[in-house]
């Protein structure tokens, strides 16, 4: 269902790039009238919205009609299109964004949870970074922690992912892809991308996790990059499709504990996955990074066959440790620790 109205804009949102929004729901009724107000009051609005719902079945669709119709009544003439798609059966996360934004029309485009509050100048800023950086094709922020009342909970989402000054300084200087290949650091709540991105990176592997994915593309065939504002309040409930895992010792000490198969064949699949595609992206990455990312595949092969006798796994472990594929590609000392003393 598509509603328009109002016509053209004048002032500072002229010069702006077409802005859209991708805001996926799933039973979001609770919080959703909160963040489409956030979103809908930017004082740089965006001129399309594009709410795809993944089967809900408490009124989250109806919720955003009603929502988007009063916001209309209070602000005649003011230009903003919606299209909201409902998902006769849900299609996953992952999926579910891949048709959001698809269907967006704007050459910028903004993800968007269904939980969380953005500040006024939020797509101001984003945009203004684009237009001032036109090979910039991924960009992502920090974020306000907050509980389910929004709250601040006192803790920000890069600080929360441990996201090092070392990190932070890499991706600043055009190494993001460095940075990927060993960690994901990108919440697709705080992303704005160029649409040209999304057309580069479908179809999006089963493997991968949609902000994952775009990001990993972005600083393979561009430039991505982050700012440290946090432009997001994202907030942290029961309900949380993904949400921030905990990152303290008692954290750590839990997934040592965790068997390791899972995790393990998740990471060689979504390294397998990045190989095969990667030849078929344009631009292809520099011949640098596809022999980093063949390099990562072999390593994620290694780790995904060593032996379930713990013992036996000394050897190989160090093998790799020593080839520098544990600091390459993943999370040094902590990973190599992981792979000694995790259960299969």
């Amino acid at each position: 269902m598509t509603h328009s109205t109002g016509s053209g804009s004048s002032g500072p949102a002229a010069s702006m790039p077409r802005v859209s929004v991708a805001l996926c729901t799933y039973n979001g009724a609770e919080f959703i009238e909160e963040q489409l107000l956030s979103i809908l009051d930017q004082s740089v609005p965006a001129q399309e919205i594009i709410v795809s719902d993944d089967g809900s079945t408490d009124g989250t669709p109806a919720a955003v009609d009603r929502m988007v119709a009063a916001w209309r009544g209070a602000h005649p003439g003011q230009p903003v299109t919606l299209r909201v798609i409902r998902n006769p059966a849900p299609l996953g996360v992952t999926a579910n964004f891949e048709q959001a934004l698809a269907a967006c029309t704007g050459e910028l485009i903004a993800l968007s949870d269904q939980d969380d509050v953005w500040p006024p100048e939020r797509l101001a800023l984003l945009a203004a970074e684009f237009q001032a950086r036109p090979g910039l094709q991924l960009l992502h922020t920090d974020a306000r922690l907050v509980d389910e009342t929004g709250r601040p909970i006192g803790r920000t989402l890069l600080a929360t992912l441990g996201v090092s000054a070392a990190e932070r300084a890499a991706v600043h200087a055009g190494h993001a892809f460095d940075i990927l290949l060993r960690r994901n650091i990108v919440t697709g709540a705080t992303v704005m991308l160029r649409r040209g991105l999304v057309q580069r990176a479908r179809p999006f592997p089963a493997a991968w996790v949609h902000d994952e994915w775009l990001a990993i593309v972005a600083a393979a065939t561009g430039t991505m990059d982050f700012l440290d504002d946090a432009l997001v309040d994202y907030r942290q409930h029961g309900g949380n499709q993904i949400g921030v895992t905990s990152l303290d010792a008692a954290g750590r000490l839990s997934r040592l504990r965790t068997p390791r198969t899972l995790r393990n064949s998740r990471l060689l699949a979504r390294a397998e996955a990045l190989d095969e595609r990667a030849l078929g992206l344009m631009p292809v990455p520099v011949d640098s990074y596809l022999r980093l990312i063949t390099a990562k595949a072999a390593h994620e092969r290694a780790r995904s066959a060593l032996p379930s006798a713990r013992l036996r796994r000394v050897l190989p472990v160090l093998r790799q440790w020593r080839t520098g594929g544990y600091a390459r590609f993943g999370l040094g000392p902590q990973d190599v620790l992981r792979d000694l003393v995790q259960p299969l």
